[in-house]
């Protein structure tokens, strides 16, 4: 697919509307972990929170996690270290070995 803006026309614009996250949320049950970067150019960190806070009133599991200092990528070796820690803990909470 050719990628556009919504603006380009009244039929890119009805497959942005089609496919929007923001039209699933009643569906939304399994666990969200949200890592974010404010300087993340990629996915808008409002985007993020739109999404966290989504999870959050609808009662799924969710936890954000914000790097203000960082982009797409998590660069710095201590966010880095944060990052792994947390992620591999969160799949351990969810995904890990049932006892």
């Amino acid at each position: 697919m050719h990628r556009s803006g919504y603006w380009k026309s009244p039929e890119v614009a009805d497959v942005y509307r089609r496919f929007s996250p923001h039209r699933y949320v009643e569906n939304w049950h399994t666990p969200l972990l949200v890592i974010t970067g404010e300087r993340d150019y990629r996915v808008p960190y409002d985007q993020s929170l739109q999404a966290f806070t989504a999870a959050q009133l609808r009662g799924v599991p969710s936890r954000l996690l914000v790097f203000p200092d960082e982009g797409h990528w998590i660069l710095q070796p201590q966010n880095s270290l944060l990052w792994q820690r947390e992620f591999f803990a969160w799949l351990e909470r969810f995904c890990g070995e049932r006892r």
